[in-house]
């Protein structure tokens, strides 16, 4: 299995968009973007659709098209991307039911989901105090 990325792709998106405002830039381009990523603009336009669904990033075209933050990335935390870009719960129970004549197939799944309510709980709690312009500090403190 592999872990799903698309949270530490659209900060990333957005922290570099708040940068980009920062040294002069008005509106953002999914190529520009993507340059910073390392993937295509279309990952990142698909991603900064999800994210303009969520109220987070609006979208000019024509002439000066691009992409903008909508608020101030204080206002904008690690919970609220998230739930723009991630659908469904942070575990996933079995793709088909276990046999329930067996007694761990008949209580794995209760028995797993008080735990990954728990944990989901805690990440959830954890993203909801972490705001974009907190993970910006810790990218420039980086360099």
């Amino acid at each position: 299995m592999s872990a799903n990325s698309r949270l530490t792709v659209a900060a990333h998106v957005l922290v570099w968009m708040e940068l980009y405002r920062r040294q002069g830039g008005t509106v953002a381009t999914s190529e520009q973007i993507s340059e910073s990523v390392n993937t295509n603009p279309v990952v990142i336009r698909r991603l900064l659709g999800d994210l303009r669904k969520a109220g987070l990033v609006s979208s000019r075209r024509g002439a000066g098209a691009g992409w903008a933050l909508v608020h101030d990335p204080a206002r904008i935390s690690l919970l609220e991307v998230y739930d723009a870009v991630e659908s469904g719960p942070l575990f996933a129970m079995h793709r088909a039911p276990p046999n329930q004549e067996c007694p761990v197939g008949r209580g794995i799944q209760p028995s797993l989901g008080e735990v990954y309510g728990r944990a989901e709980a805690a990440v959830r709690q954890e993203l909801a105090a972490s705001s974009l312009a907190d993970v910006l500090r810790g990218v420039l403190a980086a360099r």
